[in-house]
């Protein structure tokens, strides 16, 4: 049980029907999903409105629901139904979730950042899992509507929530942080993501800075230390930098690239190896040791917890394919940023004769996406051997490689069948192929094509 009917009447002082101590097992927005004991609430968008949708909700197992103030309830509702008054449905689920976050009272660990909040959120998660009763954030429930839901789906006896938060424009996180009110913050990284509306990445560092305002007094920041635009933050007695510049509070250091691991050490000499491949990723791994350390987990606890990771599909997922071929999945999403690193990790691998590049469209980079695409070329030389690109804006990449470096094959694609049937050509156990794209292209489709049929 999350909390009574009787309970909700106290956040909610506007009702009809029976607010007794029926108690509340879910909250939901989805009038489709089967329930039990749910509070619903009808969220309204620009081409839905979930107030049409009560009926559905009520026989999927609805016991109570919010309700836009001078609206008609429709007359099959029981008179004992709670129905609590609200003047808009998303301000009264977003006030919900603070209230309730207040009620539980965890600790709250708030994750931002363009690049590999997920990963991070997955690697924090896995470390307190062992020690805490913790719960976090599912799927990409990371907006405005996903982290009040987040937090409604988490247990009363919870110890630790760990929330990820995502945006799209300006005063976004900040909503977020108000509402989840984070003891920890992390900063991931700051790329490229939605440029389009931040107009520049001093934009998108102002954005993702948001993450402070509904911090506690006594919070405290971990953030990139190697990114300059926060290097204003590093004098703060609440900020704790990690990165692989010597001046970081916590440095990285000896990383190497295994079989599907990546191994580093932190400043203080211990040592860690996690199940996922890149520098990058040793950052990711910095950031969540180092909030678990000051929460009082064990570098060995750790360690353990790093093995037993439940990583998200489709971020640097290495899998075997047709003739041996080894194929990494990295086709969720992609920024400039994180399609370097991917790039550099696979000039990293060993034991490969060819490394293939298939690259394809990031969006959301407004007026600046041609510049943007071609910076990706920086990191494209040997041991790379081809590059295959396919979309509209993708093209700038194979065009600059054959510019910058002749001597690797650099095509690009109208097509996916096209662009698949010249990958046939390619398919060996000395073949390393990276598929990287942002969601859109769904280039998940080359990985099921390509995948082993055995």
């Amino acid at each position: 049980m999350l909390f009574t009917t009787e309970w909700l009447s106290t956040v909610f002082t506007r009702y009809t029907g029976s607010a007794d101590e029926s108690p509340i097992d879910e909250v939901v927005t989805d009038s489709r999903k089967k329930t039990n004991q749910a509070l619903f609430i009808p969220i309204t968008g620009e081409k839905f409105d979930g107030h049409d949708f009560l009926k559905q909700a009520f026989n999927n197992g609805a016991v109570a629901a919010l309700w836009e103030t001078g609206r008609d309830l429709p007359g099959f509702l029981p008179d004992d139904f709670p129905v609590y008054y609200v003047d808009d449905t998303l301000h009264a689920l977003q006030r919900l979730a603070a209230v309730y976050r207040e009620k539980v009272n965890p600790v709250v660990i708030g994750i931002t950042g363009s690049n590999g909040k997920t990963t991070t959120k997955d690697l924090m998660s896995a470390i307190l899992k062992p020690s805490f009763r913790t719960h976090y954030t599912k799927g990409n429930l990371n907006n405005h509507i996903g982290v009040p839901l987040t937090i409604l789906s988490m247990p009363a006896d919870s110890e630790v929530l760990v929330t990820e938060m995502g945006m799209n424009h300006f005063g976004e996180i900040e909503v977020l942080s108000r509402i989840a009110k984070p003891d920890y913050a992390i900063i991931t990284n700051i790329g490229e993501s939605h440029i389009e509306y931040l107009g520049s990445r001093e934009g998108i560092a102002t954005a993702k800075l948001e993450i402070m305002e509904g911090m506690k007094d006594n919070g405290w920041l971990i953030l990139d230390g190697d990114e300059p635009l926060l290097r204003h933050l590093h004098n703060r007695n609440n900020v704790i930098t990690c990165g692989f510049d010597t001046q970081n509070d916590v440095i990285i250091e000896n990383v190497t690239l295994g079989q599907n691991r990546t191994q580093f050490s932190l400043s203080n000499g211990e040592p860690f190896s996690i199940p996922l491949l890149g520098r990058h990723h040793a950052l990711n791994a910095a950031l969540a040791a180092t909030v678990a350390k000051r929460i009082g987990v064990a570098a060995e606890t750790i360690n353990k917890a790093f093995d037993s990771l439940e990583h998200a599909q489709m971020r640097f997922e290495l899998r075997k394919g047709k003739h041996g071929a080894s194929i990494i999945n990295d086709a969720y999403n992609a920024s400039p940023t994180s399609m370097k690193a991917a790039i550099e990790v696979v000039k990293q691998m060993e034991g490969f004769r060819r490394r293939l590049l298939v690259l394809g469209d990031i969006l959301e980079l407004g007026d600046q996406s041609e510049s943007f695409h071609r910076s990706v070329t920086d990191s494209i030389a040997q041991p790379i051997t081809a590059v295959f690109t396919l979309g509209e804006q993708a093209k700038v990449i194979s065009e600059a490689v054959k510019d910058k470096n002749p001597n690797i094959i650099s095509m690009h694609f109208t097509s996916k069948d096209s662009l698949l049937e010249v990958l046939g050509e390619y398919l060996s156990e000395d073949t390393l192929i990276l598929f990287k794209a942002s969601r859109m292209m769904q280039f998940e489709w080359f990985v099921e094509q390509l995948g082993n049929e055995a």
